[in-house]
């Protein structure tokens, strides 16, 4: 097979694929070819988003899931797939069925199993899980709750203006059934196979400072793992969440993409 020539770019939620604007710059200078997907119904500017945020909230796991694995499907040879923060879930999924040739997972949430969960991960979620009502609707954070789980290694003024670049609500409904998968028996939206042999590699990569899914989040998952297939975890100390956009984000692109490269298969 020859080597890898696309790169698909996953966004999270509370951010779009506008994220991954400088990291779709570095790669295509890089020479290769650059998708960032947006989930279904997230088509639409962040600025639309934050007007109208009805496709937010009707959005669900398996949409997401669907869209992303048509568009690699239809892809002439397999690409290496990065995944940011709710991205790097559906980066395991996907890889999980056997898509990409090999696979990064940055500042992850975790999948079904993963029951971690760091003091400063329930802080920066709790916006969101303070309500059951939540479940029903979007919900945005403000520009203070930003900072804390996405910016928090930035100056106040420059968590702002990110803030006003990237920010849009996120899916209630999806982080509360994220939160109740791991208590719920069988399969849920977010499972995947740890013993899956036929996985393509894995890289995840973890931010030293972030408050929204901390090194911890991604060793866990990491550990859960048992197959033969390549399972790694890189920390870059001081990042934070909204690794994409932190200083020295030029090094972490590079060394995913580099990993991915590598262990492609």
């Amino acid at each position: 097979m020859s080597a890898p020539d696309t790169v698909v770019l996953i966004h999270g939620f509370w951010v779009t694929p506008r994220s991954w604007e400088q990291w779709a710059e570095h790669y295509k200078k890089r020479g290769y070819r650059v998708l960032a997907p947006a989930y279904p119904g997230f088509e639409a500017e962040v600025e639309a988003l934050n007007t109208d945020p009805a496709p937010i909230e009707k959005v669900t796991v398996e949409q997401i899931v669907e869209k992303l694995e048509t568009l690699v499907r239809g892809l002439d040879e397999p690409p290496v797939l990065i995944g940011h923060s709710a991205g790097g879930v559906f980066v395991q999924l996907l890889l999980d069925r056997g898509l990409g040739a090999a696979g990064v997972a940055i500042c992850s949430a975790p999948t079904k199993g993963v029951a971690v969960l760091p003091l400063s991960q329930i802080k920066a979620a709790f916006p969101v899980l303070r309500n059951p009502a939540n479940r029903h609707r979007s919900v945005a954070l403000t520009a203070e709750q930003w900072h804390y789980a996405f910016t928090n290694t930035f100056s106040e003024q420059e968590s702002k203006l990110l803030y006003e670049r990237y920010a849009i609500p996120a899916s209630g409904a999806i982080f509360w059934d994220s939160a109740l998968a791991t208590l719920r028996p069988g399969h849920q939206s977010t499972y995947v196979d740890y013993h899956n042999d036929a996985r393509p590699p894995l890289l995840f990569v973890s931010g030293g400072e972030d408050h929204l899914m901390p090194p911890k989040v991604q060793q866990s998952n990491a550990r859960h793992y048992k197959s033969s297939s390549v399972t790694e975890v890189k920390e870059f100390p001081g990042m934070p969440h909204l690794l994409p956009a932190a200083p020295g984000w030029e090094e972490v692109a590079d060394h995913a993409l580099d990993w991915a490269l590598a262990h492609a298969r």
